[in-house]
């Protein structure tokens, strides 16, 4: 039998098709490895182009800061409160820094695209969510810098939250083009909306939008059951916390926002090159430690750093290091006038976005009315500074609680509480990690640089007390004898012991006599 007739005809002629194809197959593989080529060598030029333009600009960013005073715990002319959104820096403001300054002294702040513009030559204090591109505009030789940082999983969560709060307050209207009509309506020279402020000027109409769209999804539904009472996960009154983490906007504003707020790279920048730079890092993960080297060197040449979660001890942190020096540079004496100035100042007001009443205040000249005279008078100290503070952050937070309940109550049942953060999936928040890994080493660095300040201010107030008791009258000093200022200081505890101890047998004695004489 020949060769030809041991094959079945159908693979005969199946082979003879693919050695006529084969130059076909040998051009479209050949043709494939040049397009792969092709396409790594864009790759490889896009990359080398990226990686050119960030680390000119982190160069060209450290060039500029080298030829700064390094005295960075003096107080300078010009105090810039860079405000990272959703880490209490609203609380700092009312209840520190509007305590500390007259309206007058405040430079004209920036909301969103109205950029700041230094009208005010000596104005004092500089409060906005411009991001630290701002210094190209300020005297920068003669300003301090502060800012407050926050565990990037919680404020990721926050801004979630608010940006639903606020854009559930337009659910009063019946549609969103009355809601936008409403809107542009209460915009007025004395009002200043939430929607004028980055970055809620875009999260907020986002956010906003898509309500009514689920909302009027629900009317056409009719009875909507929920089953699952998980506010971050209720699709159908709001968006879901994983699509909003997954959106281009959240990519573009918020995650490791407070890393690219503070080397100036945010899309509210006045860089020109900030989008690229940003732009580049969000493509390519390894330069984002170009970038966090700048964040750092920023943190560290500021007058403060507070943390979030270190309230309290931020709070007395800043009291100490911010507001001492604000005080000792001496505050005008005519508390009458101040308060006027204050007076006149609280009738620009933060409207409520969704309202049609163009004077609610959200609470903020309500707090200011409480201000007493002796925080306007000169006769403030870091202690009185302190009780203002406090008083200040309670009505403000009761504030904030009762306005944030009535925005929630028209998307019941989701509802935001700590407690319902617990139900964030593991996974989530995993996520929201590595979609923040700046954010994540940007905090880390931020404790230690707080936890340092913390012990040198705490050791600078025990150096003050035991100067104090060194201070005291030579003849007091000669009842303890020759003790060194240590000694004293550590006996100090133990005659306050025995102090409490005479007044209580004064106490117990006095009650003795008293029952001896009901007795007889």
């Amino acid at each position: 039998m020949s060769t030809r007739s041991r094959f079945p005809h159908n693979i005969r002629v199946w082979n003879r098709g693919t050695m006529k194809l084969n130059p076909i197959w040998k051009l479209m593989a050949l043709g494939s490895l040049l397009l792969a080529s092709v396409i790594g060598s864009f790759a490889e030029l896009d990359f080398g182009h990226c990686e050119r333009v960030v680390k000119n600009w982190a160069d060209s960013s450290s060039s500029r800061e080298e030829h700064v005073n390094n005295d960075k715990r003096s107080l300078k002319d010009l105090l810039f409160f860079l405000h990272v959104p959703r880490t209490g820096g609203r609380t700092y403001f009312h209840c520190f820094l509007r305590k500390l300054y007259d309206s007058s002294e405040e430079c004209p702040r920036s909301y969103d695209k109205l950029h700041f513009n230094p009208r005010k030559e000596k104005c004092k204090l500089l409060a906005t969510h411009d991001d630290y591109s701002v210094m190209a505009k300020l005297p920068r030789e003669r300003t301090s810098v502060m800012t407050i940082v926050r565990d990037p999983i919680a404020r990721v969560l926050s801004t979630y939250e608010f940006s639903v709060e606020v854009a559930a307050r337009f659910l009063v209207h019946p549609n969103l083009t009355s809601a936008s009509r409403m809107s542009s309506r209460i915009r007025k020279s004395n009002v200043i909306s939430t929607l004028d402020i980055w970055p809620w000027t875009y999260l907020v109409p986002w956010m906003r939008e898509d309500l009514f769209a689920r909302r009027d999804a629900r009317k056409v539904k009719g009875v909507v059951i929920i089953e699952d009472d998980n506010p971050y996960d209720m699709e159908e009154m709001l968006m879901p916390l994983r699509k909003y983490l997954d959106a281009p906007t959240a990519h573009d504003i918020i995650h490791n926002g407070a890393t690219f707020q503070i080397t100036g790279l945010t899309n509210n920048s006045y860089l020109s090159e900030a989008h690229e730079v940003r732009h580049c890092v969000q493509k390519y993960k390894s330069l984002g430690e170009h970038v966090l080297q700048v964040a750092k060197r920023r943190l560290d040449s500021m007058l403060y750093v507070g943390l979030t979660e270190e309230h309290r001890e931020s709070a007395s942190l800043f009291a100490n290091v911010v507001g001492s020096q604000v005080l000792s540079q001496g505050v005008p004496s005519d508390a009458t006038a101040k308060t006027k100035t204050f007076r006149s100042e609280a009738s620009v007001t933060i409207s409520e976005p969704g309202s049609d009443k163009s004077n609610i205040q959200n609470g903020t000249s309500e707090v200011a009315s409480n201000i007493t005279t002796e925080a306007k008078s000169g006769n403030m100290t870091v202690k009185t500074l302190m009780e203002v503070y406090e008083g200040c952050i309670t009505h403000l937070r009761k504030s904030q609680g009762t306005r944030r309940a009535n925005s929630l109550k028209r998307i019941s049942p989701a509802n935001f509480t700590k407690g319902t953060r617990t139900r964030v999936p593991r996974e989530v928040i995993q996520q929201i990690k590595s979609l923040n890994n700046l954010d994540v080493e940007l905090f880390k660095y931020a404790k230690e640089i707080f936890a340092k300040e913390h012990e040198l201010v705490s050791k600078k107030l025990i150096s003050t007390s035991k100067r104090s008791i060194g201070d005291l009258p030579s003849e007091i000093r000669n009842v303890f004898g020759e003790m060194g200022d240590e000694k004293l200081w550590k006996l100090l505890p133990m005659a306050l012991i025995l102090l409490l101890l005479f007044l209580l047998f004064l106490f117990v004695n006095a009650r003795r006599r008293r029952t001896s004489k009901v007795k007889i």
